[in-house]
């Protein structure tokens, strides 16, 4: 008999909650509500709060009336000040630990070192956090990555907060070796790395491993780098719809695991699509 296994920790972690329950909450409590961009990488949870009334708005000259709720990510230090000036409610929704790293990034940066920032250029956390140091920072979305800076530079080194621990000290390492004065912040959250560990260990223990989540999420692009790291048949799905029953021949175990911005009730799903399509099959052998 097929097992499922669900990694010990995934799902929704404590910023997406959060931002989730803001956004809900705000709704409750004014008529137009609306996000400056998707307020988390998952298009259903997206969806979902639309038929909830929160609408998402990415252009500024289309706000009117609403109440904006930014984002769990942040948003540019440019766009909030447009924000401000359209006179518009403010509701601040941006994951606590992203600011953090906006933070340290400008704590850094005013104490004169280069900040280098583990990342994606083009996702919407980093390039927030550029904007709150004038965009001086480097970053670098591989530890492989050439970069030439004077050897006496001081150099200080952050991470997107859904960044892969195994690059972080890679690169940790890599600037160490080149650098005599360097500042190491690890930006990394715990939900994130509580779930890219939980990933690992369940991806030697099973045959194939199914990765839920946005294809647009970071995290949990991560995640299913992680199980092919290991070794493991990995597929990435959004919802139990993408599942296909060639995938679970000859499968004796099946593990589970979700980024940060996946819903329960999708990974319920996936557990009972698994399970129908296991049954169909076992009726044709």
């Amino acid at each position: 008999m097929m097992k499922i296994k669900v990694a010990q920790h995934s799902g929704f972690c404590f910023g997406v909650k959060r931002a989730i329950q803001i956004a809900l909450k705000t709704a409750q409590q004014n008529k137009k509500v609306a996000t400056f961009g998707p307020i988390i990488h998952n298009p259903q949870m997206v969806s979902y709060l639309k038929k909830q009334g929160i609408g998402s708005i990415d252009d500024i000259d289309e706000i009117t009336d609403e109440t904006i709720i930014i984002r769990s990510h942040g948003i540019t230090s440019d766009d909030y000040e447009k924000l401000l000036n359209k006179n518009v409610k403010l509701v601040d929704a941006t994951c606590p630990f992203v600011k953090l790293a906006q933070e340290y990034a400008q704590k850094l940066t005013k104490e004169d070192f280069q900040l280098i920032v583990l990342g994606e250029e083009n996702h919407p956390e980093v390039e927030a956090l550029l904007s709150y140091v004038d965009d001086s920072a480097i970053v670098v979305e591989n530890p492989g990555e050439h970069f030439d800076l004077p050897k006496d530079k001081k150099i200080g080194l952050i991470a997107q907060t859904t960044q892969s621990e195994d690059k972080f000290e890679k690169l940790s390492v890599k600037l160490l070796r080149k650098y005599k004065e360097l500042y190491i912040v690890n930006t990394i959250c715990h939900a994130t790395l509580l779930r890219q560990g939980s990933t690992k260990e369940l991806a030697h223990n099973v045959d194939i491993m199914i990765v839920i989540g946005g294809k647009n999420s970071a995290n949990t692009t991560r995640l299913a780098e992680i199980a092919k790291t290991e070794k493991c048949i990995t597929f990435h799905i959004e919802t139990a719809e993408e599942l296909k029953d060639e995938w679970f021949k000859n499968i004796d175990t099946v593990g589970i695991t979700a980024g940060a911005s996946t819903p329960e009730w999708i990974i319920n799903d996936v557990k009972k699509r698994i399970v129908k399509i296991k049954k169909i099959k076992g009726k044709h052998n």
